[in-house]
């Protein structure tokens, strides 16, 4: 059985493009919210409302996750990592779409960043953040906060 991280993460990994961000750009960071302290609708909720991610989902997994990709201008990062993509579900809430599966969970949120799952590992234990650890592909990983 194929885990929720293949599943999800994976598709996900093919699309991603390298870009750098213009110097200009402030750059954020979204490591408290990735210590698990808050739902999937505030994390992207309070993303949207900064203008830091497209408010269209650019996909929708079977299980409900909604990947949404940083807007042009942001930079983004998490413990230090670039953030390549964002991922987000929260139960009959109007600002995500559902898949056509399972939802993932109740609510659920995360960050795609490039780096090996060892370095965000350490990021995240050396941080407290008892966020799930994944690797997506080669320093590709996913961080990843799950409330059931």
């Amino acid at each position: 059985m194929k885990s929720v991280f293949a599943l999800v993460f994976a598709p996900l990994a093919a699309n991603i493009c390298f870009a750098a961000a213009p110097a200009s750009v402030q750059t954020t960071a979204l490591d408290a919210p990735l210590a698990c302290t808050v739902t999937g609708h505030r994390f992207i909720a309070d993303l949207e409302a900064a203008q830091l991610i497209d408010p269209t989902p650019a996909h929708v997994e079977s299980n409900s996750l909604n990947t949404f990709k940083p807007a042009h201008d942001a930079s983004l990062t998490a413990f230090g990592f670039k953030v390549v993509a964002l991922v987000a579900y929260e139960k009959e809430d109007g600002l995500f779409q559902r898949g056509d599966g399972e939802p993932v969970a109740n609510s659920a949120y995360g960050a795609v960043v490039f780096a090996g799952e060892g370095k965000v590992h350490d990021a995240l234990a050396a941080a407290g953040s008892p966020a799930i650890v994944h690797s997506v592909a080669p320093f590709v990983t996913a961080i990843f906060c799950k409330r059931s």
